[in-house]
């Protein structure tokens, strides 16, 4: 009987979510995207005010604007203002 009261437990801990951890993997994903985001946003304005005129310093500042525009798609306007 122990052990049957023990097995429904055990399956209502684990169908509360205490064993989800997506939500704190989804927290994470979103943290890393809005750090990458502001990084590239800072990287292009500093690389484009102190840039060389050649064609490969106007390849790296396209990379550097694709990225930041990359990560700072992923981030939601609701996300990014801060709001934890």
């Amino acid at each position: 009987m122990r052990y049957f009261v023990s097995i429904i437990l055990l399956i209502a801990v684990a169908q509360a979510g205490f064993f989800n951890d997506n939500g704190a993997k989804e927290q994470a994903k979103r943290l890393e995207n809005e750090r990458l985001c502001k990084l590239f946003t800072q990287k292009a304005e500093t690389y484009k005010k102190h840039m060389r005129n050649d064609d490969l310093a106007r390849t790296t500042l396209l990379s550097y604007q694709e990225r930041a525009k990359r990560f700072c798609s992923r981030v939601t306007p609701a996300e990014s203002n801060g709001s934890r």
